[in-house]
């Protein structure tokens, strides 16, 4: 996608040839927009921990180039263990983590020490670039439930609330829930999206808003309670978000408040899709309530909010009296229930164990 017209990646190897990583770095934006270098396993680890890279294809994208980079110093297999145990425990609930380092123990765990590295690096790249296509087909496949509706709008404007952020700053490139709109935007279907602001940190108001700004889709920000009044005046013709982890029955993890929008949808008769790969089907799950973990922050993301000053300095300032706690759950689950259909690489489905093996036969013994 773009950003100021050229065409850009979330994450890429270093141009001088270094064997280096660089990312960008979405702490810094929508204000600055700017690379940092992933050197090492530490420096892997901190840029998802930290959330310079966000967002579950891109978390395991990162994870894949960490774990290459921690092959670089030490091929050995405690070197191997060790770089997995790190990785794995950065962010708990993005299932995609746990799946690139997968692929990537596949890749370099049969091979002697000294062919991992080489085959690690390798094997990272082609899980950046299948992330972009895979993301590419979901925006297909999304395409064809945006045209249904732009079928039927009187003015031809197919209104689409998100929450969070899962375009492609998100991903490799493209994106998961906003694949399908910049599918739509391509095809010259007349759009608009209210981009959740998405507290406590943000993303759909920092993130979002880029991306749809530089792609140049119309949009507007909303504060997150605002969906619901929406949706009652006929504002939104479908909701369409991403998810870090979906079970094998169709439970949604996704990004505190979705849950809400979810709810609001069902009662106002919203088509409520979620956008995701199917590396981030958790298989081995069945209730996502009770089983998917779900990671607490720092309240200082709550008590705190960070933005551009009129001397453009971009400070952190406190927005909590002095002392009071706060809680910062990062994650809820969406029942599938409340989810009208899942949209895949692979097609459309059933947020339900028979519409997920109808796409994935494959996973049926599992």
């Amino acid at each position: 996608m773009l950003i100021d017209g050229r065409p850009t990646r979330t994450i890429w190897p270093a141009a001088d040839g270094s064997g280096d990583v660089e990312i960008l770095d979405q702490t810094l934006l929508p204000h600055v927009v700017e690379a940092a270098r992933l050197s090492s396993l530490a420096d892997a680890a901190h840029a998802i921990r930290s959330m310079q890279v966000r967002g579950a294809p891109l978390i395991g994208a990162t994870a894949a180039y960490g774990l290459s980079l921690a092959l670089r110093e030490d091929a050995s297999d405690p070197g191997l263990n060790a770089a997995t145990k790190t990785l794995l425990a950065t962010r708990p609930t993005a299932v995609n983590l746990a799946w690139a380092l997968d692929q990537m123990d596949r890749a370099v765990r049969p091979l002697p020490p000294s062919a991992r590295y080489a085959a690690a690096w390798a094997r990272a790249a082609e899980i950046c670039d299948e992330d972009v296509e895979t993301c590419r087909r979901i925006g297909e496949h999304g395409l064809e439930a945006i045209r249904k509706i732009a079928r039927r709008r009187d003015d031809g404007v197919v209104k689409i609330l998100t929450h969070c952020n899962a375009g492609w700053l998100a991903t490799v490139d493209w994106g998961t829930a906003l694949a399908p709109i910049y599918a739509a935007q391509a095809a010259g279907i007349e759009l608009h999206v209210w981009v959740d602001e998405t507290r406590p940190r943000n993303q759909g108001a920092s993130l979002t808003a880029f991306e749809l700004g530089q792609q140049g889709v119309p949009h507007a920000i909303i504060a997150d309670n605002t969906g619901g009044h929406l949706m009652q005046h006929d504002e939104v013709d479908l909701c369409i978000v991403g998810s870090d982890r979906t079970t094998r029955e169709g439970d949604v993890a996704n990004k505190i408040g979705t849950y809400l929008k979810a709810l609001a949808a069902h009662d106002n008769g919203v088509p409520f899709f979620v956008a995701l790969p199917g590396s981030t089907v958790d298989w081995r799950l069945r209730d996502g309530v009770r089983d998917i973990p779900i990671e607490q922050r720092s309240p200082d993301e709550v008590t705190k909010i960070s933005g551009r000053a009129a001397s453009g300095e971009v400070v952190s300032i406190d927005i909590a009296p002095a002392g009071s706690p706060a809680l910062n759950i990062a994650f809820d689950v969406t029942p599938a229930r409340l989810v009208s259909g899942l949209i895949t690489e692979r097609g459309l489905c059933a947020a339900s164990e028979a519409g997920l093996l109808g796409l994935y036969p494959e996973q049926g013994g599992k």
